[in-house]
């Protein structure tokens, strides 16, 4: 299911990063994700929804700034 939130994500194996681009245009990478979490988010029906409970406050953070991508 498309998400109203999320407009794409992608996972980095070797760093563990799991870089999310939201509707809005942000775009943040949350680090020491580990791919279990990412195979987790894959298959969640709301993709929004498993990043709050799961990813938001469990795994460092940054904003990607957008001339940075």
């Amino acid at each position: 299911m498309p998400s109203t939130v999320i407009a794409s994500y992608d996972y980095d194996p070797d760093t563990s990063v799991l870089r999310v681009r939201f509707v809005s245009g942000l775009v943040y990478e949350y680090q020491q994700v580990p791919l279990e979490i990412f195979q987790a988010m894959k298959k969640a029906f709301s993709k929004g929804t498993f990043l709050n409970q799961q990813i938001k406050g469990n795994y460092p953070f940054r904003r990607v700034e957008l001339g940075n991508q």
